[in-house]
């Protein structure tokens, strides 16, 4: 069942570049060339993309907008259009699916492909990926990288080398090598504060990693331990799930400067609310039913970093219009005593029905 010791598939990690600002870009010539930032234009919002030529001035995705100027004084905000997003999301999934039934949506802008099998009975992965490139460049206009391998690991480590416009082939032979001279901080799932935490350690690199024990990886990643012990190995069991759905779904938004009056703390719940709702529709898939949850969350980090989160589970789905007003009501359920850097909203208790199946197969290989 394996080969080299990596698992025997063939998947491929397909990312759009800079998705929501080159659909505005393409949509509006104007802005073609121009550091464009997608949301981030009111005085308390947040980029939730950035072109290439904003990036180029260090702003990105998640950043306060007031700061996002500052970096770029000649950004333009844009605002979104979550419908056109989705729309041109959907005529990439229809190319996927012309190719295999195995894909996995991570979101909006990105996905796994599963090519083992494919439909076109091509037997390499790598030109499967390149023409999938080109076609979602000839049918959209917008470009999209790529990274092939025997895992989902390796698959998306590699769709980031060559942004934008790129593709990267992880061959079963290079993957120790590979893995061993990577990054820490390029590991998918380790943030800037582990990364830094481990090179206070004098672990730089997959290699350095490796090093370490499962029990001290155990103490450094908690339950993620042996995650990351596997997977410094070249090691991701992990299949290619099509009806993959979240357990839950959030939002959250970090303040530039913070906050607390009733009114602040109100508006800012809606926000999220809407944010919320946006992210279920995301989810949802035009197969199934519409997503709804039990439970609902609140996520509260104050001014000194401390953290609390509250949650109400109802017997009945929630509406989506009531998120905003049960959200408030679980902020006020105690008295808050300082200002709050951050506020987030989260549904879970989710009406999904997910199976787990399993179908390997002894394959030989051409990437």
């Amino acid at each position: 069942m394996e080969e080299n010791g990596f698992g025997l598939r063939k998947i491929i990690h397909v990312d759009m570049d800079a998705f929501f600002a080159s659909v505005e870009q393409r949509d509006r010539p104007e802005l073609r060339g121009k550091p464009i930032a997608v949301g981030g234009g009111s005085s308390r919002g947040v980029v939730a993309a950035a072109s290439y030529e904003a990036r180029a001035y260090g702003v990105k995705s998640a950043m306060p907008g007031a700061i996002a100027a500052r970096k770029c004084p000649d950004l333009i905000f844009v605002k979104h259009r979550f419908d056109a997003y989705k729309a041109v999301s959907q005529q990439i999934r229809n190319i996927f699916l012309e190719y295999t039934d195995l894909v996995e949506p991570l979101s909006l802008d990105e996905a796994y492909l599963d090519l083992t099998h494919n439909k076109k009975g091509m037997k390499s992965a790598t030109l499967i990926a390149e023409e999938i490139r080109q076609r979602i460049f000839e049918e959209t206009q917008l470009t999209a990288s790529a990274g092939v391998s025997v895992n989902k690991f390796l698959a998306k480590v590699a769709s980031d080398i060559n942004k934008p416009n790129g593709l990267t082939l992880i061959a079963p032979k290079d993957i120790t090598a590979f893995i061993d001279a990577l990054p820490i901080e390029r590991f998918y799932g380790i943030g800037k504060v582990t990364a830094e935490k481990l090179k206070r350690r004098n672990i730089h690199t997959g290699k350095d990693l490796k090093e370490l024990s499962k029990s001290a990886l155990g103490e450094l990643f908690g339950k993620s331990g042996p995650h990351f012990y596997a997977i410094c190995r070249g090691i991701d069991h992990r299949e290619v799930k099509p009806n993959r759905q979240p357990k839950s779904i959030s939002c959250e938004e970090t303040y530039s400067n913070n906050i607390r009056s009733q009114e602040e703390c109100h508006e800012a719940i809606e926000s999220l609310a809407l944010r919320l709702k946006e992210r279920l529709e995301k989810s949802k898939s035009s197969k199934r039913q519409k997503l709804e949850g039990k439970t609902i969350t609140l996520k509260i980090k104050f001014a000194d970093f401390s953290q609390q989160t509250r949650s109400k589970t109802l017997a009945l789905p929630i509406s989506q219009n009531d998120f905003a007003s049960l959200g408030i009501a679980l902020l006020q359920q105690e008295q808050i005593a300082q200002d709050i850097r951050l506020l987030g909203l989260g549904i879970s208790k989710l009406n999904i029905n997910e199976t787990d199946e399993s179908n390997e197969t002894q394959l030989t290989f051409e990437f």
